[in-house]
């Protein structure tokens, strides 16, 4: 049983549709933003590695890419020893972007905690700081306990 109600997840889709309506208005869309993303952790590679990533179509990245080249939030560039091949990389006003979409997220969750006493607000906080460290470490060793529990589940199945 989930006492959590997975309110966690519920909380961040908010603090998400707040970022997503406040970049709307710098002409950036969801998909965009997603392929911004991506691009910021992949940065150097080409629209077919970024449709795998994204699991979209070629067409649609191909698209997207050229909308964000001309919004200026990255440029292309030849790739060594393959004039064929156009590298893509994330600008200066991408980061930025990331910067925003950070300041957006941290005021809405300022805004949440404020009905939270003192030292409700520091447990919580505390709290939400194992949470994390527990996920990232679980997500780091490729979620173990998570895959293992899978494959039981399928045994069982057989």
């Amino acid at each position: 049983m989930d006492i959590t109600e997975r309110q966690i997840t519920k909380i961040a889709r908010e603090a998400e549709k707040l970022v997503l309506l406040s970049l709307r208005e710098e002409g950036v869309g969801t998909a965009e933003i997603d392929l911004i993303h991506a691009l910021r952790h992949h940065p150097g590679c080409t629209q077919a590695a970024l449709a795998e990533l994204l699991h979209a179509d070629k067409a649609a990245i191909a698209r997207r890419t050229k909308n964000l080249e001309t919004k200026g939030y990255l440029v292309r560039r030849d790739a060594p020893g393959d004039r064929r091949s156009r590298l893509l990389y994330p600008t200066e006003k991408a980061e930025r972007l990331k910067a925003s979409k950070a300041e957006i997220e941290a005021a809405f969750y300022e805004y949440l905690i404020r009905v939270l006493t003192e030292d409700e607000a520091a447990a919580f906080a505390a709290s939400l700081h194992r949470l994390y460290a527990a996920s990232k470490t679980e997500s780091r060793a490729g979620f173990p306990h998570f895959r293992n529990a899978a494959k039981r589940l399928s045994a069982d199945d057989e």
